[in-house]
């Protein structure tokens, strides 16, 4: 009985860190699409002076 208690034990154990496993490998997949994102966005802006300060 100690030992089907134990496989219980390891099984659940494991599959918590499978699901902590994918859960911060999709972090960090969509940290990456969200700084991707920003940089593109920030590369549409153009760098010269704004018509509305320059008179």
């Amino acid at each position: 009985m100690k030992t089907k208690l134990a496989a219980s034990v390891l099984s659940a154990l494991l599959y918590a860190q499978g699901l902590l496993g994918f859960a911060g490998l999709a972090t960090v997949l969509l940290r990456d699409r969200a700084q991707a994102s920003e940089m593109a966005a920030g590369n549409d802006v153009p760098s010269g002076p704004s018509l509305l300060v320059v008179r």
